[in-house]
């Protein structure tokens, strides 16, 4: 039935088990193999060979491109452009709250933040509160985006008159 080696195999492994063992002829095993045991297995963590490769090559990539000189040397007299410079506090306060007004006047889903978690100090917050008022007024009248414009416009001012509006 089937073939010779098979059928003797079977035949032996047959021969030394112990009485009361059932065999079908349809399931032989002929061997087990079982991976070798001196297989390099990298600890826990490590990443893969290819990934360890690429990491390697971006690091190197960017080592070289960050010494290279290919940036323009700063005029002499003007800051390095490592030191970042801070924006001037009328700049800041306008740009602040502006953008917050605005979402409180589209009613957007964070609109409904209060003033620290916004960000402003309690005088960008009374400019803030004006502003919304005088955006909702104007939007009644001349629509949404003249009110828009108006908050820009309104902002702006009253950032400037109060120099940043930082106090509070």
């Amino acid at each position: 039935m089937g073939t010779p080696a098979l059928d003797a195999g079977t035949a032996a492994c047959r021969a030394a088990d112990p009485p009361g063992i059932r065999h079908s002829a349809r399931f032989a095993v002929t061997s087990v193999v079982s991976p070798p045991a001196t297989a390099y297995r990298p600890p826990m963590g490590t990443p893969p060979r290819p990934a360890r490769y690429a990491a390697r090559i971006l690091l190197t990539a960017l080592a070289l491109t960050g010494c290279s000189s290919s940036a323009p040397s700063p005029a002499a007299g003007s800051a390095s452009p490592s030191t970042p410079t801070p924006a001037p506090p009328v700049q800041v306060c306008t740009t602040l709250v502006s953008y917050w007004a605005k979402e409180t006047l589209l009613g957007t889903k964070w609109s409904g933040l209060d003033w620290e978690q916004k960000g402003l100090s309690n005088d960008q917050y009374a400019i803030h509160e004006d502003a919304v008022a005088a955006g909702r007024a104007e939007e009644r009248t001349a629509g949404r985006t003249k009110a828009l414009e108006l908050i820009d416009r309104f902002v702006a001012q009253h950032c400037a008159e109060q120099g940043g509006a930082t106090g509070g």
